[in-house]
């Protein structure tokens, strides 16, 4: 049993590391139900709704805050059918650019201990604009375990590369 206070200094070294600032405050996040273990910069606010992905009705999971003007977000929903993962994984991707109204998708590398190896589990980067007009960039994962679907997102007008580092290196998936 791991205990308070290696859990705190494991979170504080891990800050370091990623190069925390004041305005970042990181915590482990576990999602309940999801076995997703994530650190995140601020305390997330959680909410569910019914979406369609890959032609099924599906519950997803959000848990998401705001820290120095970036949005940081993991969602969760159990597919149920293998055969539908990719083309959930491919359609949390290519919304998440048609929201933005972005084009050009550049690839970044993804790794998540714990993930189902899948091909259409991807890291990307690209430009939009939010619905008021203000220039964004959104960094987006897709990965999944099993037949729960994950999508881990940092969304701001900048995104700081160190604290994309601990949020995106900091996914795994436990058993």
């Amino acid at each position: 049993m791991k205990s308070p206070i290696c859990a705190r200094l494991r979170a504080a070294c891990l800050c370091l590391l990623a190069g925390c600032s004041p305005a970042l405050d990181w915590r482990e996040v576990r999602p309940e139900g999801s076995h997703l273990v994530v650190l995140m910069p601020c305390k997330p606010d959680s909410q569910a709704r019914k979406v369609t992905l890959a032609s099924v009705q599906v519950r997803m999971v959000l848990h998401a805050c705001t820290a120095a003007g970036v949005t940081w977000a993991v969602a969760h929903a159990d597919m149920g059918d293998p055969a539908k993962v990719g083309a959930a994984l491919d359609e949390l991707r290519s919304s998440a650019a048609r929201n933005l109204e972005a084009a050009d998708a550049s690839d970044l590398p993804l790794r998540v201990d714990g993930a189902t190896p899948n091909d259409a589990s991807r890291r990307v980067q690209f430009k939009g604009r939010m619905p008021d007009g203000r220039a964004v960039i959104e960094q987006t994962a897709v990965f999944a375990k099993g037949t729960r679907v994950f999508q881990a997102v940092a969304l701001g007008q900048t995104l700081d590369p160190e604290a994309l580092s601990g949020f995106f290196g900091s996914l795994r998936v436990l058993p």
